[in-house]
């Protein structure tokens, strides 16, 4: 393939595209850079490193070393992610939520799981409420079969589980002025009201665990850096209503199979979905993007190039735990020793074998549903 010209970088809440440039999107949010002190002291209290910190997939954070203090003190900390059920789940969102399951058995740490169905019916003029609260229930048995501990897992629906959130979302919405969601998310006047509201609902989780244990507890967010808009209000507003300000730990995008942008639910050729036949995933990687070049005999002369090539994002990110393994296949690639197809191929194998697994533990999960929604307070 030839090379071609950069594409806009947009990354909102609710679309990313383009080309990411990191380091412009870390000055733009304000956030600091994920460091080898923090990602060694994660790795310390869980006993090993995770592939994410080893890689470099959290690429940035807030407070994750006061967060980590505060657990070494003696204090208990908790966890806070999410997903918005327009669609099925694709492997782009399994990759915080693996990361949650490694950082609740090392800080014995409970995890609030928001899933904003209301929001995703309130942007979404071809999504009715009643398919978004379905498919939260949907997309739950994704979460469920990351290996997630019922005990210390608590999903809920905004729609149906309002009795939980409206008392702390009031109080968070009056702390908080339309000229500020306006400027962070560039809400317009002919936006709907109710997704005007939607961020105190969003913003709220973080205060929740501490809401309902009477006690303040510090909370750590691990998600895609998109989301990041949410918690930096949230931070403005937390020491005034009584609460720690949220840590975060902000993850890089797993691309789709296309060009630019991450994974994306509304590109569904482009997208490895958890729901999709085995096969039918195996033949979506076998058209995907990559870093080669337009002819076998360039590819043998010049070598690919792995650095832009989705088909090598897919084992760095998730699918080649061994480090060494990966580096000779990024050499091997980069001196023109294999080509895509054998790639290709063997990614195809592989996430086959994944889904095929990962579906089996999704079925087993709707026996034990019930017991991760979130229960009243006792």
């Amino acid at each position: 393939m030839t090379d071609e010209p950069k594409k806009n970088m947009e990354v909102t809440p609710w679309k990313v595209s383009g080309d990411i440039d990191y380091d412009k999107l870390m000055v733009q949010f304000g956030v600091q850079s994920m460091n080898d002190e923090i990602a060694d002291k994660l790795a310390k209290h869980a006993g090993f490193k995770h592939l994410q910190l080893r890689r470099g997939v959290y690429l940035s954070h807030r407070d994750t070393d006061w967060w980590i203090k505060e657990y070494e003190k003696g204090n208990k900390v908790g966890l806070y992610t999410g997903r918005g059920p327009s669609g099925h789940v694709h492997l782009g969102h399994l990759l915080p939520w693996f990361f949650c399951k490694y950082l609740q058995d090392a800080f014995d740490a409970d995890l609030y799981f928001q899933m904003t169905d209301d929001e995703k019916f309130l942007h979404r003029d071809d999504l009715t409420l009643e398919a978004a609260v379905a498919l939260t229930y949907e997309n739950a048995l994704d979460v469920i079969a990351c290996g997630l501990d019922p005990e210390k897992t608590h999903i809920f629906s905004d729609a149906d589980h309002i009795q939980h959130l409206y008392k702390l979302g009031l109080k968070v919405a009056k702390r908080t002025t339309f000229s500020t969601v306006r400027a962070v998310f560039g809400f317009k006047n002919s936006d709907n009201i109710g997704a005007i509201w939607h961020p105190a609902l969003q913003m709220m989780v973080c205060f929740l665990q501490s809401e309902r244990e009477g006690k303040n507890i510090p909370c750590l967010i691990p998600a895609a850096i998109d989301q990041d808009p949410y918690w930096r209000i949230t931070r403005d507003i937390a020491e005034k209503m009584g609460y720690y300000k949220p840590a975060q730990i902000h993850a890089k995008f797993l691309p789709g199979l296309a060009e630019g942008g991450k994974m994306s639910a509304s590109q569904p050729d482009t997208a490895i979905f958890t729901t999709d036949p085995p096969k039918e995933a195996g033949k979506k990687v076998m058209r995907a993007y990559t870093g080669g070049r337009d002819t076998v005999e360039e590819q043998r002369k010049l070598g690919g190039r792995p650095e832009v090539c989705n088909v090598y994002a897919y084992y760095y990110f998730l699918f080649e735990d061994d480090d060494q393994r990966l580096v000779e296949r990024e050499v091997s690639c980069k001196s023109g020793e294999i080509l895509c197809g054998h790639c290709k191929t063997d990614l195809a194998v592989r996430i086959e074998v994944f889904l095929t697994d990962f579906q089996e533990k999704r079925e087993a999960a709707r026996e034990v549903l019930d017991q991760f929604i979130i229960k009243p307070v006792e």
